[in-house]
C-alpha cells in the first residue's frame, strides 16, 4: 500500500476519541499562538508529526498524548483522560469490552494453548504475529495494535497488586513467531516475568494426554477476578469474543482452569523448559 493511500484511510477509519484530539489540540494549539513547527519543538516532535495528528492522516501515539498533555495541557489534564479513549480505540473490536476488565484485575487465571499470551509478548513477538495475520492489514494499523499489546503491561506494575496465573501450553513455545531471535528473546521475557512475585507461569506439557487427562483440549481460557471479586471469563476465538458471567458456567471455567494447572508442569520445572528453549536457539 503506497504512503499516500495509508494516509487516507487512517483519515478514513479515525475513530471518535482520535478525531477529538485532533480538533482540541488544534485549538489549544491555534489559541497560544503556535505554528505546528513551534508545537512540534516543544514536544520533541517535527512539525510535519503534529500536522499528521491534526489532520489524521497519522494515527496519533500514546506518546504523542502524554507530550500534548505537557505542551497545550495547562493543567486541565484533558489530554491525558483522552488517553484511555484512545487506547480503547485501536484495540480490536471484539477486545474492547474485556480491556477495561483485565485492566482492573485483582487476579487472572489464563490459559494460553497457540501463541504466548498478549500480555506476556515481546514487542517483535507481537509484531510479527500481527502482521503476519490474514488479512493482511496496513502497516500503520499493525502498529497501532502493537502499540495497545505493549500498554496492556502496565497491569504487572499497578498497585494493587493484580495476581496472574499463566499456563502455556508447550505448543506455544515451539511454534516458531517471526525469526529465532525474536523467539530467544520471548523466551527471555517469559523467564523474567516467571521470577515475578505476582505471576505464577507454568507449562502444559504436550504429552499431557498420556495420562488419561487433559483438562486443556478445549482451548484458551481467561478467569478474571474484579476488584469487587467477582468472578468473569474471558473467551476468544478467529476474531470472535464472549464474555461469560453467569456463575454457573464461571465456576465450571474456574475448575477447568485450577485442573490445567494441577496437570501442568510446576513453576520451576517449567521455567528450566523455557530457559532449555532460550538455550537451543542461540
Amino acid at each position: 500500500m503506497g504512503i499516500a493511500m495509508a494516509r487516507a484511510e487512517n483519515k478514513e477509519t479515525a475513530g471518535p476519541a482520535a478525531r477529538m484530539v485532533a480538533q482540541v489540540a488544534k485549538r489549544m494549539r491555534v489559541k497560544r499562538g503556535l505554528t505546528q513547527d513551534q508545537l512540534g519543538v516543544e514536544m520533541g516532535y517535527t512539525g510535519a508529526a503534529v500536522s499528521a495528528m491534526e489532520r489524521l492522516t497519522q494515527p496519533v501515539s500514546d506518546d504523542m498524548l502524554v507530550r500534548l498533555e505537557r505542551a497545550l495541557g495547562e493543567g486541565t489534564g484533558i489530554f491525558e483522560e483522552m488517553r484511555e479513549l484512545v487506547r480503547l480505540e485501536k484495540l480490536p473490536s471484539q477486545f474492547r469490552d474485556y480491556a477495561p476488565i483485565e485492566q482492573k484485575a485483582v487476579g487472572l487465571s489464563l490459559y494460553a494453548t497457540q501463541v504466548v499470551h498478549g500480555l506476556f509478548q515481546t514487542e517483535e513477538y507481537a509484531r510479527a504475529l500481527i502482521g503476519g495475520g490474514y488479512p493482511p492489514l496496513p502497516e500503520a494499523r499493525v502498529e497501532e495494535l502493537v502499540e495497545a499489546r505493549m500498554l496492556r503491561k502496565a497491569l504487572f506494575d499497578r498497585e494493587p497488586t493484580c495476581l496472574i496465573e499463566l499456563t502455556l501450553h508447550e505448543t506455544t513455545l515451539r511454534w516458531m513467531v517471526g525469526t529465532r531471535e525474536i523467539m530467544r528473546d520471548q523466551y527471555q521475557l517469559l523467564t523474567e516475568c516467571a521470577r515475578l512475585k505476582n505471576v505464577t507461569l507454568q507449562v502444559l506439557p504436550m504429552d499431557v494426554g498420556l495420562s488419561g487427562e487433559n483438562a486443556g483440549a478445549r482451548g484458551e481460557l481467561n478467569v478474571i477476578e474484579t476488584p469487587k471479586h467477582d468472578r468473569l471469563v474471558y473467551l476468544e476465538v478467529q476474531d470472535e469474543s464472549v464474555l461469560i458471567t453467569d456463575p454457573a458456567k464461571v465456576s465450571t471455567y474456574a475448575q477447568r482452569c485450577a485442573k490445567i494447572r494441577a496437570q501442568a508442569l510446576d513453576p520451576r520445572d517449567s521455567l528450566g523448559l523455557i530457559e532449555q528453549l532460550a538455550g537451543e536457539g542461540r
